[in-house]
């Protein structure tokens, strides 16, 4: 089960991030590159506590207690010197919704393997462990993917979410804006677990709309909503 959970949390979060170094480095600053941050390699981006503890610990306790499952976590954010970006303000959005638009492509991809899985069914004999087993991945790589997008649009620094209402505002207000960053983490927590202490809390309000509405370009999505109900 573990597996089943960790190799797709793995995928989101790493391909996340190289997707904002390789779209950074598209731009004009190679500072991502030169760390070796745009790669698919996990180790170069796994936070130990956001990456791997706290998700596990989120999905199993959500959807034990719950019955929906829910994802919060992060990985060791990519290094962007938006002095070196050819047009900085547009470019850092471009950087920062490269992230969530490649889950959007990754959730997509989870369930086309899911949808011709069920294409194959009657034409290829598979075992039912191994059947049971790529079918349950695929649910959850969905499912990850779909909240880590709508987790970091949510316009609040330090999330993509942010930098891209960072990029509209007007320069002022972007200035003041900014200086909510550094308290964006605690405000997520709270979300996470106002107003009873357990996880979705007021975050999954918010977060459950998006994820259904992003449902309508997911194949396979009718046995997603029957195995996870949102």
């Amino acid at each position: 089960m573990v597996a089943l959970i960790a190799i797709p949390v793995l995928f989101a979060i790493t391909v996340h991030e190289a997707a904002h170094g390789w779209v950074a480095n598209r731009l004009g600053d190679p500072t991502a590159a030169l760390l070796g941050r745009v790669t698919f390699n996990p180790i170069k981006h796994i936070d130990p506590v956001g990456t791997v503890a706290v998700p596990l610990v989120i999905y199993l306790s959500s959807k034990s207690l719950l019955g929906v499952p829910f994802l919060f976590g992060w990985a060791k954010p990519v290094p962007v010197d938006w002095r070196r970006l050819r047009n900085p303000r547009w470019d850092m959005a471009l950087v920062a919704i490269a992230g969530p638009g490649v889950n959007l492509l990754m959730a997509i991809g989870w369930g086309l393997v899911l949808y011709s899985m069920g294409q194959m069914l009657g034409l290829i004999e598979v075992p039912a462990a191994v059947l049971g087993a790529v079918v349950q991945m695929c649910l959850i790589g969905v499912l990850i993917n779909l909240f880590l997008m709508a987790l970091n649009m949510i316009p609040l620094l330090p999330l993509d979410g942010g930098r891209v209402l960072s990029a509209l505002l007007p320069r002022p207000l972007a200035r003041g804006f900014a200086r909510l960053e550094p308290y964006g983490l605690i405000i997520l927590i709270a979300l996470l677990l106002l107003p009873n202490g357990q996880p979705p809390g007021l975050l999954g309000i918010v977060l459950r709309p998006i994820v259904q509405a992003a449902f309508a370009v997911i194949p396979a999505s009718d046995l997603i909503r029957a195995n996870f109900p949102l």
